[in-house]
């Protein structure tokens, strides 16, 4: 009798669909078969239920790992959350951690206080609106967003699991399947157009010839029907047009869902989370303001999203309440989002080799999911870091200066002239003591916050590629099957060649984000690094200017 073969769940998951059942993180599951239908595997939990669950939230177990002892997983890291391990960085899109897209409402709700009335769909598991991060490690400071809801869209329920199982697929959801199979159609106008060229390390998409920046200040309360409402205004500034332009938060938020409809294979970054209290307080202020600056600048730097008209309203668009409405109806009918939108992109004219281009978005694969643990582990050690300097050392510098200035009490007991000068520098050297615990507990806001903050954005990215991948994938994955139709005679050569042609497309667009994020990745991490090590460098030159003052005191003791 052939041996049962077993798997462990890695994930929670939550059926939400008739045919799925629900496993739970370290729940050993048995498969009835180790092949997986469009990423999903059909077993049954350790309830007895059969059902399909996702193939990427459980790890088979094999050989002497076939039994029920190892149903325990250890954290990757002593001083985070414990996380399950994953096998595949990426898991299903369909369910990562779902943001709601905000009600359009009606044109009204132009100063409706969205940070009150915004909700967010929550895993069960999850707790208030954190978010698990990438590879479910505990929450993330950036909102983790998928195709299946930022879109509009939802899968539709199916009476049995034999029904078509790509209602899962975001390759289905984004519009990839539509385009591939030759199904999208619309009328490309001229500013619509996106190039993808090729450079000097393959496609990337065409620079922006007229680069912009956009600074965020002020942030200030406002209030509404006679102080019944509050909310926090924004001055924005960009620099192609120097016109200040105020938004809230709200706006932010109408603006992302907009651009993570409209482009499928573009990395838009997560704004900061919402946040239901606490949203008038300094500190929160301040971090919601500084995630937003790190939003705006990976927005303006990136040659597709800076450029899109949906953003030049939202920068450029005065307060004037109808001209805001005529910009927002105009965006939420655009018509080039999901398969239309691969209509818009001009790729170069040699086509791309596509065992080349698999290698390529294998290894980015591969190379996200070590960044992501890299970026973890650092995010941790930082953390950990940062407590120690604000509580720990401050505290052990401080028990050094009172117990100086406690031997300079007890010396100030011979009431021996000679040895004034010698007590008061004792004494200035607990003074000095405790100005340095005091550094120690401030420096980690100038030095470390800043690199978390960064790694927080990009883990917010690192959280958007699964989609992006799934759909060049999935056209890859059409472009195998109509050439087997091909040869099988079930498919015309001339229809295999405009899949072909599609999938192009497709995959150009995809390497382009790739480099465009390795592009912003270099730039940010180079810039960051030298602000921590000159935070550093001033940190401890500062430390050694109130040593060498202490030290002064005793050549007149």
């Amino acid at each position: 009798m052939a041996a049962l073969l077993r798997a462990r769940a890695i994930y929670d998951f939550n059926s939400e669909n008739p045919g799925e059942v629900s496993v739970r993180e370290n729940e050993i599951v048995t498969l009835y078969s180790e092949q997986d239908i469009e990423g999903w595997l059909e077993g049954t939990n350790s309830k007895g239920e059969r059902g399909l669950f996702p193939a990427s939230y459980v790890e088979i177990l094999r050989g002497d790992n076939n039994t029920l002892g190892d149903a325990q997983s250890e954290s990757r890291y002593a001083n985070v959350p414990s996380a399950a391990g994953v096998d595949d960085a990426f898991p299903p899109p369909a369910q990562q951690p779902l943001y709601q897209q905000p009600s359009q409402g009606s044109d009204d709700d132009w100063d409706d206080d969205w940070d009150d009335t915004s909700t967010v769909a929550e895993e069960p598991g999850t707790t208030g609106n954190r978010y698990q991060d990438f590879d479910g490690n505990g929450a993330s400071t950036y909102r983790v967003s998928t195709c299946s809801t930022a879109r509009g869209q939802h899968p539709k329920s199916s009476a049995t699991v034999s029904r078509n199982l790509n209602r899962f697929s975001t390759f289905v959801k984004s519009g990839g399947e539509a385009f591939v199979l030759g199904e999208a159609a619309g009328f490309v106008k001229d500013g619509d157009k996106i190039c993808v060229v090729m450079g000097q390390h393959g496609p990337e998409w065409q620079e922006n010839p007229y680069p912009f920046t956009c600074t965020i200040d002020d942030p200030t309360k406002q209030t509404k029907f006679k102080g019944m409402k509050s909310y926090m205004s924004y001055k924005l500034t960009p620099t192609h047009t120097q016109e200040q332009v105020n938004r809230r938060y709200k706006h932010f938020d109408w603006l992302y869902a907009r651009l993570v409809e409209k482009f499928p294979v573009i990395s838009v970054p997560h704004i900061p989370e919402k946040q239901a209290t606490g949203r008038f307080e300094e500190d929160f202020i301040s971090k919601r303001r500084k995630g937003l600056i790190w939003w705006m600048n990976h927005m303006t730097s990136h040659p597709v999203l800076a450029r899109c008209d949906v953003f030049q309203h939202f920068l450029t668009c005065s307060t004037d309440e109808k001209a805001w409405k005529m910009g927002k109806r105009k965006a939420e009918k655009d018509e080039m989002v999901g398969a239309n939108f691969f209509l818009t992109i001009s790729t170069p004219a040699a086509p791309l080799d596509f065992q080349e281009v698999e290698s390529k978005i294998d290894g980015f694969k591969a190379f996200t999911k070590r960044l992501d643990d890299s970026a973890l582990q650092l995010n941790a050690t930082a953390g950990e870091f940062a407590r120690k300097q604000m509580s720990g050392f401050r505290k052990e510098y401080h028990k050094m200066g009172v117990s100086f200035k406690v031997l300079s009490q007890a010396f100030e007991m011979d009431q021996q002239v000679y040895s004034a000068g010698l007590n008061q520098a004792i004494s200035f050297t607990g003074d000095a003591f405790e100005s340095i615990g005091d550094y120690f507990a401030e420096q980690p806001n100038k030095d470390l916050d800043p690199i978390m903050d960064l790694l927080a954005l990009y883990q917010g990215h690192l959280a958007n590629y699964p989609d992006i991948i799934h759909v060049q994938k999935g056209a890859l994955t059409k472009v195998k099957e109509s050439q087997r139709h091909v040869e099988e005679g079930k498919m015309e050569a001339a229809q295999a060649e405009g899949i072909t042609e599609r999938c192009n497309i497709i995959s150009c667009a995809t390497l382009a984000e790739i480099q465009h994020f390795h592009q912003i990745r270099v730039r940010d991490f180079r810039a960051q690094m030298q602000h921590f090590l000159t935070q550093q460098m001033a940190f401890f030159h500062k430390i050694t200017a109130t040593l060498e003052e202490a030290l002064r005191k005793y050549d007149a003791a």
